[in-house]
């Protein structure tokens, strides 16, 4: 994830067995496209695409939240138009998007008229998670599309937002705080640019210094690859600085935060702060060590159930998933 953007679960292979969730359940679509099995047909699309670039699972979750924080979960972000989400600032490099139209079409030829694009973007989050050696939770599926997708809704967290404010923003879409500790924690994979952490690394706050809270031997790592005078280019940082470890889903992350080493200073604060602190060291080596994967796949089924759309009446199955479906031209009977 670039930027920002509790249930624990039975994480064992998915199986058929429908359990409910409100309208959203795990099985949604079994039996509804014959033989085939949708989220099998999902997976291989997924599957194809890690195994030629790791970076999909960072990509497909910042994507996934940057759906469901603006206006639910109801892939409003996949809309094309000069107004829609797509064309606001904070999504200017979010990416994925041909992914999910690759697994529409897939989709589209065994059943067609069934999977939402909503949906998609949740099961293939879950199976790239998976693939990057995350564990495989239980998707819930069940979602509509939605209708409207508008620039001016985008209203998602920047990196330096306050935790105080963060957990806020989180509260009014039904997440508290250790669901936003854990969805921070996505950021065990990924990058940020230079252009988004170099004022922590000369000049916090307007001080013209380095963030005190910053490890030393971190700040001296993170100066050599975004130097004080930068070059033409905006470098690439991992977000978890953990060896070896930039796509793999893991609790490298908040380890590196306990550790003052978090990348973004949201990230940094939620290790300092006292409203989340402790969360963050009883991941590292408290009650919930070894725990953080089964519940980061919990976070993502609660953050999934965010302003779904799910009645007959609401929103629809788009046919493509960047176009809202055309209307029925009505005809008229002439009689004579």
């Amino acid at each position: 994830m670039r930027g920002f953007g509790v249930l624990v679960l039975g994480l064992a292979a998915l199986s058929f067995t429908i359990t409910c969730n409100g309208a959203l359940q795990t099985g949604f679509y079994l039996e509804k496209c014959g033989e085939n099995n949708v989220e099998d047909i999902i997976r291989d699309v997924v599957e194809s695409r890690f195994s030629k670039d790791p970076t999909i699972v960072a990509a497909l979750l910042r994507l996934h939240f940057h759906d469901c924080f603006v206006s639910g979960c109801d892939g409003s972000l996949l809309l094309n138009g000069t107004d829609a989400e797509k064309n606001a600032g904070p999504n200017f490099s979010v990416r994925g998007y041909d992914l999910i139209d690759e697994a529409k079409a897939a989709v589209e030829k065994a059943c067609p008229g069934v999977v939402s694009c909503a949906d998609i973007i949740a099961v293939a989050t879950r199976d790239a998670v998976f693939m990057a050696k995350g564990l495989n939770y239980k998707v819930e599926t069940g979602r509509r599309d939605g209708l409207v997708s508008s620039a001016d809704n985008v209203d998602l967290p920047g990196p330096s937002i306050t935790v105080k404010n963060a957990i806020a923003l989180f509260k009014r879409k039904g997440l508290n705080k250790m669901d936003m500790v854990l969805l921070l924690g996505a950021h065990t994979v990924g990058v940020t640019h230079c252009s988004f952490i170099g004022n922590r690394l000369y000049n916090f706050n307007n001080t013209g210094k380095k963030d005190p809270t910053m490890e030393a031997s971190l700040f001296k790592s993170l100066s050599k690859t975004c130097p004080r005078i930068p070059n033409d280019s905006d470098s690439p940082v991992a977000l978890d600085q953990t060896i070896n470890s930039t796509n793999i889903v893991d609790d490298g992350y908040l380890r590196q935060v306990k550790g003052r080493r978090g990348i973004l200073q949201i990230d940094q604060n939620i290790g300092l702060d006292a409203l989340t602190g402790d969360i963050v060291r009883s991941f590292v080596n408290g009650p919930l060590k070894n725990s953080f994967q089964s519940r980061f796949g919990g976070a993502l089924i609660k953050m999934g159930r965010v302003g779904v759309l799910t009645g007959k009446n609401e929103g629809e199955i788009r046919k493509t998933c960047g176009a809202v479906n055309p209307k029925p031209t009505s005809s008229k009977t002439l009689s004579f």
